[in-house]
């Protein structure tokens, strides 16, 4: 998908930086590491690899990949991409800025499974202590779950999913206040996360099933609400202290592509008081 078209400076710009960056790239390969027969020997004029065998090894016209590199305005495909990315071995960040140098939009980075999360992100959670942290994974399965979190939002080891539990979980139901509204954001959310991955199909399964199991996410799916909340505040009112305020923020991890960290602050004195009492109770 081509991204917003840019002023003429901003072009040049990007055009000088598109050559710079393909010059820099087509260098550092050498002909062996691209696959070419080396020669008989005698040094080559151009450092790493020529336009016209990269136009070769990516199966593009020498004049196209000449005005590519040149950073001129031709149609460009996302498939001719990723050939050049190929013959260049470009890293997944190097590919992302050459489809942005290119006025495309990245590709979605395939998202991480549970059990790529390190120990250093686990830590990172519960040093968030006392306050409440979790990882959600695209899916919104919760990956991690620090004690702050258990205790102010009452997740249990059953609840694998924060959005199955917010509908189906009659506990956290009655912790969460103005349910309604936060159910209409909740499913909101899901939509707009569904949307940048259309070739997921788990999002629509997990969409029918919560159909089918609740009437309230059904109706609610049904108005293709869209939201796309990455900060704001929560209230929760807890059985043994009453109301819990947290401002709460997203953050995306580029380690771990479409997982997204959950982090609750405190809104206020009472709360952040609250939270201590019930973290230093004695467990049952």
């Amino acid at each position: 998908m081509e991204i917003t078209k840019l002023p003429a400076e901003a072009r040049a710009r990007r055009a000088a930086e598109m050559r710079d960056f393909l010059r820099s790239r087509r260098a550092r390969v050498t002909p062996a590491e691209a696959g070419l027969a080396v020669g008989d020997g005698r040094s080559r004029r151009t450092p790493g690899l020529r336009r016209e065998e990269v136009a070769v090894l990516a199966n593009v016209g020498v004049s196209w990949y000449t005005w590519l590199e040149q950073g001129r305005e031709i149609n460009i495909s996302g498939d001719v991409l990723d050939s050049v990315a190929r013959v260049l071995l470009l890293s997944t960040a190097e590919r992302a800025h050459l489809y942005l140098l290119a006025g495309l939009n990245p590709p979605l980075t395939p998202a991480a499974t549970t059990r790529d999360v390190s120990d250093g992100v686990r830590r990172m959670i519960d040093s968030w202590m006392p306050r409440p942290a979790y990882l959600l994974d695209r899916h919104w399965n919760l990956v991690a779950v620090n004690r702050g979190a258990e205790i102010a939002f009452g997740y249990r080891p059953q609840d694998h999913n924060c959005l199955i539990t917010f509908f189906a979980s009659a506990y956290y139901r009655s912790l969460v206040k103005h349910w309604d509204e936060a159910a209409e954001a909740i499913v909101g959310q899901f939509r707009a996360d569904a949307a940048r991955y259309p070739e997921d199909p788990e999002f629509g399964r997990i969409a029918d099933d919560m159909c089918a199991a609740s009437p309230e996410f059904a109706e609610i799916w049904a108005e293709h609400l869209v939201c796309d909340a990455t900060s704001g505040t929560k209230t929760v009112v807890h059985p043994d202290v009453g109301e819990l305020t947290f401002d709460y923020t997203t953050v995306s991890l580029p380690e771990l592509p479409g997982h997204r960290l959950m982090l609750q602050t405190p809104a206020d004195v009472a709360s952040e008081k609250a939270l201590t009492g019930l973290l230093a109770a004695p467990t049952s």
